[in-house]
């Protein structure tokens, strides 16, 4: 029998794992310069912890397990449920608002396709415990901080903004609430990757005429919070919704971030918990899946048997994340680096080698030498391979220094060596 990888998921050979580095590297060095702590939960929750938040149905969409005590559990899909269960249980404590972010393993059971895998990671940055619309704007310009840092522009990628409560507005305003909403808001979330004939033909399936289409998808195709206004006219429950998009969108650009963003009221995003400001990112070609996505969520906590407290935040995966980099053309040179590669210069040296290469790594530098005993010159080919920065040759009490990358050489004594190592 040939054993392979399970379907879904991945094999991180260590120039995958260069990539899923650098991205986490990533991922936790923006967090932290934006004042977020980190978290982590267990990669299994109570199977209810799912099903409280999104319906018995999400239960298809997990991998689920009974233990051996009987109890139904299930590996976690995303991280929002686990912290909202964290921060309950310890919620007078904590000082509010909380801003915490995790970088964790997530586990879908879906159907694998280019940018969707069984078994990812995934950032997520949150902050929770205000209403105000400040932290809807700093979890953006987080997401839009990490873009950059990886190098992609306003050019690369998009950051949608949409706004859940408009979206109720304008569904009201033409007689559909209640069960029928629930019917609509899923196909909303899918226009973006149909065509037009194909959304209508949805959206006539669950009973609504040409005029209330026409309607909603006039609505959607809104180009600012004037056009809202003019389109919804002066309903009543518009009238919040539409100050705090408007301030939202202020707050970016203060922040000086609005070439990545763009206001987008097709967006309205799948999970039912949200309540306010929703986005998701995109490749400027729309060419694949949400790079990520978020929004805000007020009664996530409540659900959960806990306080009602405003929350907000975004997730973000690596797999849809590194396809882009690549596609982009953004991904850094991540070859295996080393500061030195040791070489026995002469027969015997092998023991001078150990004793320099033990002193270099106690000191904090990286170095490794060659496992077979071979000619300088093969040995130095190893070294450039291996991605060194220099080679040190020993050669007794002496050794040559070559940095790999000039081809400049100089000769130095062992101890003289060691000793400036030392004191750098």
């Amino acid at each position: 029998m040939k054993f392979q990888a399970v379907r879904g998921t991945r094999d991180c050979y260590p120039d995958q794992m260069r990539l899923r580095n650098f991205i986490m590297e990533a991922w936790r060095r923006v967090s932290l310069r934006n004042g977020f702590e980190e978290y982590d939960s267990p990669i299994f929750e109570y199977l209810d912890l799912f099903t409280a938040k999104s319906g018995d149905e999400i239960a298809s969409q997990l991998f689920s397990l009974t233990d051996r005590g009987g109890r139904n559990l299930a590996i976690r899909p995303e991280m929002t449920p686990a912290l909202a269960r964290m921060v309950n249980a310890r919620v007078n404590a904590l000082p509010q608002p909380i801003k915490w972010f995790s970088i964790g393993r997530c586990c879908r059971a879906e159907r694998p396709q280019k940018g969707r895998t069984r078994e990812f990671f995934q950032w997520n940055a949150d902050v929770i415990g205000t209403n105000d619309v400040l932290a809807d704007a700093e979890c953006i310009f987080v997401c839009t901080d990490l873009l950059r840092e990886v190098g992609l522009t306003s050019q690369d990628v998009k950051i949608h903004i949409g706004s859940r409560p408009l979206t109720i507005a304008a569904l009201e305003s033409v007689g559909i609430n209640g069960s029928q909403a629930d019917q609509v808001l899923p196909i909303l979330d899918k226009r973006p990757k149909l065509t037009d004939e194909t959304f209508r033909e949805l959206m006539a399936g669950v009973g609504l005429d040409s005029k209330q289409i026409d309607a909603i998808s006039q609505f959607q195709d809104c180009g600012s919070p004037d056009e809202v206004r003019q389109v919804l006219g002066e309903l009543p429950n518009t009238d919040e919704p539409l100050a705090t998009l408007g301030a939202l969108l202020d707050r970016l650009a203060e922040l000086g971030v609005s070439d990545y963003c763009r206001l987008d009221l097709r967006i309205v995003r799948g999970l039912a918990y949200y309540t306010g400001v929703v986005y998701e990112v995109f490749d400027t070609e729309h060419s694949l899946r949400a790079i990520g996505g978020g929004g805000r969520y007020d009664n996530l906590l409540e659900v959960l048997d806990g306080p009602q407290l405003g929350a907000t935040g975004f997730g973000m995966g690596d797999v849809v994340l590194g396809i882009v980099l690549d596609e982009k053309g953004k991904l850094p040179q991540l070859s295996r680096r080393l500061d030195f590669f040791v070489i026995d210069g002469d027969d015997g040296q092998f023991s001078n080698v150990m004793n320099v290469v033990g002193r270099l790594r106690s000191g904090g530098l990286s170095a490794d030498f060659s496992y077979t005993r071979r000619s300088i010159g093969k040995q130095l080919k190893e070294a450039n391979k291996r991605g060194a920065k220099q080679a040190v040759i020993v050669r007794g009490d002496q050794v040559d220094i070559k940095d790999l990358s000039t081809g400049s050489q100089h000769n130095t004594s062992t101890s003289s060596f060691l000793g400036s190592l030392a004191r750098n």
